[in-house]
């Protein structure tokens, strides 16, 4: 997923990257360097012309100041694919200083040439002019992005104030720059009078630098991660190629992770900038972190996995670093990020993950909200009638059993029934049971089972995992063999929640040994009262059993309880597992969370501490990058578009970032987490058990490793695991 979420920035996506893979050549790039290896300016791209010929300079500037009227996240857009070409040239400072002088309100005779790319310009984002008695300014900056090869230089007076002076009226150093493809200096002025008008106010040029540069950034990080995977696609050793290699799949998996949070947090600081003041800087401090950090991180993960050839100085992956490098020290350091993210979360601002629905909801939300006044008003029991009837409960699923609600339909009725405070019935694991009834279930299946499940009158359990077969289910190995009239099953189960409750489970066993592994598995609805079934609680490691083992010795299935075909189990099986991955990623935390650390500092007096508050921001920008993941997701939903690798990103994100924080906590603690004991009561015995809970975040409804095997192979498309000899 792009930072662009529309079909709009999709299409101003593809028409830049068409454009530079045109223009912005292999030759051009490596022009740039070979000037800055003679210690030469590089002058404009030979592609500049054409560059500004489409617009994209003024792409963020109002159509009456010379722009094309659009805003700073379709810049945001065009600068992540530019970012991919490694666009040599002013294009990134030039832009960013149109966009300073925009927010200052400068005058058009600024901002056209800039528009139309007959100036560049460069931005001194550290630092601030002195102003004499006269009326006349002072001062240095270095480095300076671009300021070698702009006409233009915005140079800071202090505060929100902008001054802007041509470079011929100051004194412009080349300085020997990390990225060898745009040149950096140091700009000097001294005793310079500047006119009225080009003294502005108001602008937030950091926050701007944090949009556009953290855009470049996330085209680095995705240009360097194509790389690599296209690499460890072919390039093999011992017999294969690396990317068959799980430590090369993990490390690529964990390069998309860290790009698909870096352009969840651009998008969302490029929209806030017009927000309230703790909205955007919760938001740009968030994207600080997190985007030249991707950069980096793909960058060094794209030189290891080429090896030796992507180290040498005829290999761009170097130029993707150095790059990458660079837009971090230009953005500033990771630390003073971390540190607003904190004094914001202790401060207890959070970001609303607010979905802004097209006016044409307007008429559904009114339908709906007056069958939610309806249901809100019915006892408890008349109430769960009459949501499953209607729908309500899962409305995504087609009728009778949903609404054939869409993604807009759905986020109304969840908004609706929270405002009226009408809560669906508790599903819990029927809710990976019931879509696969009613994808797979016959009719007499269906009539039976799904009204009382969604009235919540019948309790579920999931017989899948074993104890040789948890991940890998189709390794599993409880059979069953065709008796008269059904089937009897035995076999073992494991991590089985709510097995002493249920009144039902589903299961899945082998009916025929003879197939491949993935085939000759059945699916069963089996009577949990039926003899045969022994259950044991299982104790985790906190001391609660809240799973269980259960032991299946010839529990007859009569045949109307098989689900789906005989033998094709594995199909209804993949839809159950594909509705927990989803539910789990929203509904599944075990240890603590960001609000409960915060307090927990509070509590011990450690809030204060700079070490406690740059753990604080660096769990706050996760904490957001989730949220935004899933937030994104449902809009690319609503917009009609794939949401790509988020749903499996975002559990994983999740899961860790749950861990994290748990750990983090527990950690501030000191000796008083040795000790346990009563938890309800005591908020430090409370993080000693959520310490010892959240071990089974990450391998709850898939380990983290199959999850960045399946992030690997599924998404990034590198090779599978070869096959078991034999």
């Amino acid at each position: 997923m792009a930072i662009g979420l529309t079909e709009e920035h999709e299409a101003l996506a593809a028409s830049v990257r068409g454009f530079a893979e045109r223009n912005v050549t292999a030759r051009a790039v490596r022009d740039a360097v070979e000037a800055a290896e003679r210690g030469e300016a590089a002058g404009r791209p030979g592609f500049w012309d054409a560059l500004a010929g489409q617009g994209l300079l003024g792409l963020h500037l109002p159509e009456e100041r010379g722009g094309q009227g659009f805003g700073l996240l379709e810049q945001a857009v065009a600068l992540e694919e530019l970012g991919r070409a490694v666009a040599p040239g002013a294009y990134a400072p030039t832009v960013l200083a149109a966009a300073v002088l925009d927010q200052g309100g400068a005058g058009e005779e600024l901002l056209a040439g800039l528009a139309d790319g007959t100036r560049t310009a460069a931005v001194a984002l550290d630092g601030a002019l002195s102003r004499d008695g006269d009326g006349r300014y002072s001062g240095r900056f270095e480095p300076v992005l671009g300021a070698p090869v702009a006409d233009v230089l915005v140079l800071p007076a202090g505060g929100s104030r902008w001054v802007v002076v041509d470079a011929a009226d100051a004194a412009v150093e080349p300085l020997d720059s990390l990225d060898l493809t745009r040149p950096s200096g140091a700009v000097e002025v001294d005793g310079l009078a500047v006119p009225a008008g080009r003294v502005l106010d108001g602008a937030d040029a950091r926050s701007l630098a944090v949009v556009l540069l953290g855009a470049e950034a996330c085209g680095v990080a995705g240009r360097a991660l194509d790389d690599a995977v296209a690499y460890a696609k072919l390039r093999e050793q011992f017999g294969r190629p690396i990317g068959q290699f799980q430590g090369v799949k993990h490390k690529c998996a964990r390069m998309l992770i860290a790009l698909e949070r870096a352009r969840a947090a651009v998008w969302d600081a490029a929209r806030a900038l017009d927000e309230a003041p703790e909205q955007r800087a919760y938001t740009v401090a968030v994207a600080g972190v997190l985007a030249a950090d991707a950069a980096v991180e793909c960058a060094e993960g794209n030189i290891q996995v080429h090896g030796g050839i992507g180290y040498t100085f005829e290999h761009d992956a170097h130029l993707l670093y150095r790059r990458a490098l660079t837009l971090r020290a230009f953005l500033g350091r990771g630390g003073a990020h971390r540190a607003e993210a904190a004094a914001l979360a202790v401060a207890g601002v959070r970001r609303p993950m607010a979905i802004d629905l097209p006016d044409d909801a307007g008429p559904l939300r009114e339908e709906v909200r007056a069958r939610v006044a309806e249901l809100a008003a019915m006892d408890p029991f008349a109430q769960r009638a009459a949501m499953a009837e209607g729908g309500w409960v899962t409305p995504h699923l087609p009728k009778p059993w949903g609404r054939d609600a869409g993604p807009l339909e759905q986020i109304v009725i969840q908004q609706e029934l929270k405002a009226a405070s009408v809560r669906p019935v508790p599903l819990m694991i029927a809710a990976w049971v019931v879509p696969s009834l009613v994808q797979y279930g016959t009719p007499e299946q269906r009539e039976r089972f799904l009204p009382p499940t969604l009235r919540g009158e019948i309790i579920w359990c999931q017989l899948f995992s074993e104890p040789g077969a948890g991940s890998d289910l189709a390794g599993l190995t409880t059979r069953a063999e065709r008796v008269e009239g059904g089937w009897s099953i035995t076999g073992q189960k494991i991590w089985t929640s709510l097995a002493r409750d249920a009144q039902w489970g589903i299961c899945i066993a082998r009916t025929d040994p003879d197939r491949p592994k993935h085939d000759g598995i059945t699916y069963f609805l089996v009577d949990m009262a039926t003899p045969g079934i022994e259950v044991r609680p299982l104790r985790e490691c906190t001391g609660d059993a809240v799973f269980n083992e259960v032991f299946l010795d010839g529990v007859f299935v009569p045949d109307d309880r098989v689900v789906g075909p005989v033998g094709e189990g594995w199909r209804v099986a993949r839809n159950t597992l594909a509705n927990e991955r989803v539910g789990l990623t929203s509904s599944f935390q075990l240890g603590g969370d960001l609000p409960k650390l915060v307090r927990l500092a509070a509590e011990l007096g450690a809030d204060g501490d700079p070490v406690v508050r740059d753990g604080i921001g660096r769990l706050a920008c996760d904490e957001h990058a989730f949220n935004l993941l899933g937030l994104r997701a449902t809009l690319k939903q609503l917009s009609g578009t794939d949401p790509g690798a988020t749903a499996n990103v975002r559990k994983l994100v999740a899961m860790e970032h749950g861990q994290r924080v748990t750990e983090f906590g527990f950690g501030l603690l000191g000796e008083q987490g040795a000790l346990t004991g009563p938890w309800k009561s005591d908020p430090r015995r409370r993080w000693t058990r959520y310490l010892l809970a959240s071990r089974a975040m990450t391998i709850g409804g898939g380990t983290t490793e199959v999850n960045l095997n399946v992030i690997a192979e599924r998404i990034l498309g590198l090779p599978r695991d070869p096959a078991p000899a034999g």
